[in-house]
């Protein structure tokens, strides 16, 4: 099984940035495709971005432009970057990879980190 361990949550003011990490204990890291989701209180949970084994990138269009997901297969790491955070992006971010056999939203997830966008 792989686990998955995000951080760098926090409390922001609008404008602000954030980067999270995520640490993947998979034995052979670049084989996952790899996303961020987040899940705000009482919505559902939606993807913020994803890359790929292949390093193909995808974003919400929420997030297109402030949001930047890269990933260190060397270190078995995937960051988020997040720049011009505003309220609306307040949820729970949880870090996730899948085969390209499972799909997207499928395989593994991390315990999420909480993000708070607040003056």
């Amino acid at each position: 099984q792989v686990q998955l361990v995000e951080s760098g949550g926090g409390l922001v003011q609008p404008g602000g940035s954030l980067r999270l990490s995520c640490a993947a204990s998979a034995s052979i890291f670049s084989i996952y495709n790899m996303g961020w989701y987040r899940q705000a209180p009482g919505k559902q949970r939606e993807l913020v971005a994803r890359i790929t084994r292949a390093y193909v990138t995808l974003y919400a269009d929420s997030v297109k432009g402030r949001f930047t997901i890269s990933r260190d297969n060397t270190q078995k790491m995937v960051y988020l970057q997040m720049n011009n955070l505003k309220p609306e992006d307040t949820a729970v971010y949880y870090c996730n990879c899948n085969t390209d056999l499972g799909g997207t939203g499928s395989g593994f997830w991390g315990q999420g980190t909480q993000v708070t966008v607040s003056s």
